[in-house]
């Protein structure tokens, strides 16, 4: 059971695999863009069903962002990992 004034367990766990994800990406993409197999995030315990935003380009690809961190799932199950740079200036 929860105190008063404190978070529910759902959104404790939510912001630990948020956190989690973002400190992945956050260690794999040292250079800005990096490109890394699918599974290698998942071994790492990426969770692909949380994000907290995306961003759809005019070409229709599909950018998911953890914070500032960010990726898109290209061909042959490698991922690009991006830094979206304006989020980091907040």
């Amino acid at each position: 059971m929860e105190k008063r004034g404190e978070d529910p367990e759902f959104i404790k766990k939510i912001s630990r695999i948020l956190t989690n994800n973002h400190q992945i990406l956050r260690k794999l993409n040292t250079n800005g863009k990096t490109i890394v197999r699918e599974q290698y995030l998942i071994d790492l315990g990426f969770n692909f069903h949380y994000q907290t935003s995306y961003q759809t380009t005019k070409k229709g690809d599909v950018y998911h962002f953890c914070f500032d961190q960010g990726y898109l799932k290209i061909k042959d199950n490698q991922v690009l990992l991006v830094v979206q740079q304006y989020q980091t200036q907040l």
